[in-house]
């Protein structure tokens, strides 16, 4: 894993077409991966979040029915192709909790035609509980849980290992600092 490589590199296909970047933003709730997606949103990407498309359709409670993130994720996978194609950069505003699911978009990255880099929010499990307990719901990134689910979101969350290819560890405690 590194601290330090370059963003994804920019892919070009058959016909020299630039195809977009991909960054799947990975770590468990409250460790900050929404601040860093909307930091990459700032800088002209487009964000996909699971959060904001279930805000939008008028859903306040987490988790969200299993139907509704299941409708979510078909709408993101379609988009995520179409702005792939079309050379626009995408940041996956989601957990990735687990490796299996983390491999599943690198795969609909490479069909897309780029590769997905990892970016994992690392931060402290006592940060990220804080975080979850402060969150007030008055937004589709304040997504408010309980102190049991948070907890689970964090024991159970799979750290990306060496294993895993083009995975960046950002710092989730402290000011936001995009890599390079």
């Amino acid at each position: 894993m590194s601290t330090t490589s370059p963003p994804p590199p920019r892919t070009h296909d058959a016909r020299g077409s630039r195809s977009g970047r991909v960054v799947l933003m990975c770590g468990p709730s409250g460790a900050g991966k929404s601040t860093y997606a909307r930091a990459l949103e700032r800088a002209g990407w487009t964000r996909l979040s699971i959060d904001v498309s279930a805000w939008a359709r008028g859903y306040r409670h987490w988790p969200v029915p299993v139907e509704v993130a299941r409708s979510v994720d078909a709408v993101h996978r379609a988009r995520l192709h179409d702005l792939v194609e079309a050379g626009r950069d995408v940041v996956l505003d989601y957990a990735f909790a687990t490796r299996a699911v983390r491999e599943e978009y690198r795969a609909l990255a490479a069909a897309a035609g780029t590769e997905a880099e990892t970016w994992y929010v690392a931060t402290p499990r006592e940060v990220a509980l804080a975080r979850v307990r402060a969150r007030a719901g008055r937004g589709p990134d304040e997504a408010v849980l309980t102190e049991e689910r948070a907890a689970a979101h964090v024991d159970e969350f799979e750290v990306p290992t060496d294993a895993e290819p083009r995975v960046r560890v950002v710092r989730g405690a402290g000011p936001v600092v995009l890599p390079n």
